[in-house]
């Protein structure tokens, strides 16, 4: 058997037609013989390029066979061309019906059979074709958009961090708190208040903007946002337009750049992080499930770091402590479900924090 060649299955009772093909298409082809029709999806699993299939055989006819080909993913996509004595324009449209890709009369005609045959093998090269190219192309389409991911992922910690850095805090505040917020969404995602928003597109971008949710601080001066103690007066007030200015530039990124879910959703952490459930926070006094969720979880995830780290104007509580500090503004500061799923969550929060713990 020549390797080069392509290879033809024929499947006929007929010794007859079987000799005629052979002699037909043998130059070209390496051909494959069964008389059987029970043996015939056996050896279509060796992988041939073309069936010619006889309809009108004992025990399995050729319709069982091809309904049974084209039923398994292994032999599917392999053409079959019908032989038959059985011309009646139902009988083709039945063999249509069944997945083949032509029908040939008998008796046949040499040339037509020359030709049918050449069709199809050339038409199955091209469909492999395109699908190995289809597979290639989504191979580098993933690559590149995995890339692409990684160059976004990077640029957003770089922003994050220099944030954070002159703020005097660390790159392990950013860390920290995205997997708090993760954890408190896939822990949520059942809930039915928050199932519908909480699917997984939508925590993954969760977990991807987190880091932005001090942007802001960026248009604070250095004297309101590194001084050693509490801020009062306006100090304070200029403080709490960090959101304001974290919420401005993101909007005029989406006026350049065009509006996207991974930019929507950073602008609303953001802009609501600061607000409680009470109607007592910033910037606009938003209360209950007027807060979005994301605002809603970026709160409690920025709280409990806030408390558990190190500032120049406090020090930092341990974990038990301000777990009972969040604990008992649940239903004031903080939406009282996202507060039972952070207790339930403490020791995975404690385990965060100790992964990113902050180094002198």
């Amino acid at each position: 058997m020549d390797d080069q060649k392509q290879k033809i299955l024929i499947v006929d009772d007929e010794r007859f037609y079987i000799n005629v093909l052979i002699e037909l298409l043998s130059s070209e082809y390496n051909m494959v013989v069964t008389k059987d029709g029970t043996e015939a999806f056996n050896r279509a699993l060796e992988s041939p390029d073309l069936i010619l299939l006889d309809v009108m055989m004992p025990g399995l006819n050729g319709y069982d066979i091809c309904r049974q080909l084209k039923a398994d993913d292994r032999t599917r996509d392999i053409p079959v061309i019908f032989l038959t004595v059985k011309n009646e324009l139902n009988d083709e449209i039945r063999g249509f019906e069944l997945g083949a890709v032509d029908y040939i009369a008998k008796p046949i005609s040499p040339a037509i059979v020359k030709a049918r045959v050449a069709t199809h093998i050339a038409l199955n090269n091209a469909r492999i074709k395109l699908t190995e190219q289809k597979i290639a192309l989504e191979e580098q389409v993933c690559e590149r958009t995995k890339e692409i991911c990684h160059a976004q992922d990077v640029a957003i910690y770089c922003l994050a961090s220099l944030v954070e850095t002159r703020d005097n805090e660390t790159g392990f505040h950013i860390r920290r708190t995205q997997n708090y917020v993760r954890v408190l969404a896939e822990y949520l995602k059942d809930n039915p208040r928050f199932s519908a928003v909480l699917d997984e597109e939508y925590i993954l971008q969760l977990y991807k903007s987190a880091p932005l949710h001090d942007i802001g601080k960026v248009g604070v001066a250095d004297k309101i946002l590194l001084k050693n103690g509490p801020l009062d007066g306006e100090n304070w007030e200029e403080m709490k337009r960090h959101t304001l200015y974290g919420k401005e530039a993101i909007d005029r990124t989406e006026k350049e750049m065009g509006i996207t879910p991974f930019l929507n959703l950073a602008k609303e952490i953001t802009y609501t992080h600061h607000e409680k459930w009470d109607g007592s926070g910033y910037p606009r006094g938003l209360n209950g499930d007027e807060i979005p969720i994301s605002g809603r979880l970026m709160a409690v995830a920025d709280v409990y770091d806030a408390l558990i780290s190190k500032r120049a104007y406090k020090p930092a509580f341990d974990h038990l402590t301000a777990v009972e500090m969040i604990r008992v503004q649940k239903g004031k500061h903080f939406d009282p479900d996202v507060v039972s799923a952070f207790l339930a969550l403490e020791n995975k929060f404690k385990d965060i924090s100790n992964r990113y713990i902050d180094k002198d």
